[in-house]
């Protein structure tokens, strides 16, 4: 759900500051994602289509409540075209959201509920299909499509540093629900997951603006009954922002690295996910073409490393280019139109395999 959050809340950003005021945000859309690989894997195209849906409402001044869901169809073509397809299409897991405000601008309190609208259980023919859109380097809106539910419970709070910058700190908690992942499989115990963050922003010379964050995430070893278990290290994201002014544009320049280290008390009852490494540098130009619209090109280069090895290996690389154009329909409605493609290759021992493909966009936003 996370990624589906983001794209609900961060691409319709002109929209979401009118809304800070506003008491109902209604925001869905629909984003095609396709990836064609060149011959020597086991699959030659791999697309998704995701239909985003959040509502927002504000209760007075110290309750939100955000409820986020998805329809999501993906598909993975098989090489040769003798196997066919491997499909799946439905609901994925339903967040429902409350933040308090404690104090206010300083202290918020979250309280979040996973509802499993999604693919609970699933075939064991569809795991290569989950597998594929789940990998960092392609970044697809929807990288999980279910799980048993859950509820996790933070804070996160801001105080002034200086006269103009302002450092921010959180911390969250994630009880995931027993489910059974497989059909025909073996009850499976999620285990808790601590999350901790901490965050600074502000300005600085000649009108720019600086947003930093450090995010650690441990996560406890998954139950796989009969005395199996699988565990994932221990996960460290920075990330940091610069924006500017380009003339009458707006400049911003960004770059976010993700660590996951070697899972801990590993013996041969564990299977455990190996480490990785994803990073993404980027920037963007949100130049205005009018007193309504405002085109945004951008520029992404990511690549991820992974592997069991003491040097992690190549997995692939991936350059996105394309543009985002904004529109306010009304004072109370705004449209996003995105168009993006992406090149690169995908790395498997000796083998390299080329990738090329599309991300198309249309979101809307109304609030009141």
């Amino acid at each position: 759900m996370i990624r589906v959050r983001v794209l609900l809340g961060v691409l319709v950003m002109p929209g979401v500051l009118a809304a800070q005021a506003a008491n109902t945000v209604a925001r869905t859309g629909v984003i095609f994602e396709s990836y064609s690989f060149g011959s020597g894997l086991a699959f030659n195209r791999i697309s998704e289509l995701t239909i985003p849906i959040g509502v927002t409402q504000r209760f007075g001044g110290g309750l939100v409540v955000d409820v986020s869901t998805a329809f999501a169809r993906a598909s993975v073509s098989q090489a040769g075209g003798s196997g066919g397809a491997i499909t799946h299409s439905g609901l994925i897991d339903t967040d429902l959201r409350a933040t308090v405000s404690v104090i206010p601008g300083k202290l918020l309190f979250n309280l979040v509920g996973t509802i499993p609208t999604g693919a609970t259980t699933v075939s064991s023919a569809t795991i290569p299909l989950f597998g594929a859109t789940g990998t960092g380097l392609l970044g697809f809106t929807t990288p999980i499509f279910g799980s048993g539910g859950g509820i996790s419970a933070g804070f996160a709070s801001a105080f002034k540093m200086g006269q103009n910058w302002a450092v921010g700190t959180g911390a969250s908690y994630h009880y995931g629900a027993s489910y059974v992942p497989v059909e025909g499989g073996t009850e499976m115990s999620p285990g808790g997951e601590l999350r901790g963050r901490l965050g600074i922003e502000g300005p600085f010379g000649g009108g720019k603006y600086f947003r930093g964050a450090l995010v650690y995430t441990t996560t406890g070893g998954n139950d796989l009954g009969t005395g199996r278990e699988s565990g994932i290290g221990d996960r460290i994201l920075a990330y940091a922002a610069v924006s500017m002014p380009a003339g009458s544009s707006h400049l911003s320049l960004y770059g976010w690295e993700m660590r996951r280290l070697r899972a801990r008390n590993v013996d041969t009852s564990t299977v455990a996910v190996p480490r990785g490494n994803v990073l993404a540098v980027g920037a963007r130009l949100d130049r205005p073409m009018g007193p309504r619209a405002t085109l945004s090109p951008l520029l992404e280069f990511r690549h991820e490393l992974t592997g069991p090895a003491e040097r992690m290996e190549l997995l692939g690389y991936l350059l996105r280019a394309g543009a985002d154009l904004r529109y306010r329909l009304s004072d109370r409605a705004t449209g996003v139109i995105q168009a993006q493609l992406a090149f690169g290759t995908l790395h498997d021992g000796a083998m390299s395999v080329a990738i090329v493909g599309p991300r198309l966009g249309a979101l809307i936003e109304w609030a009141r």
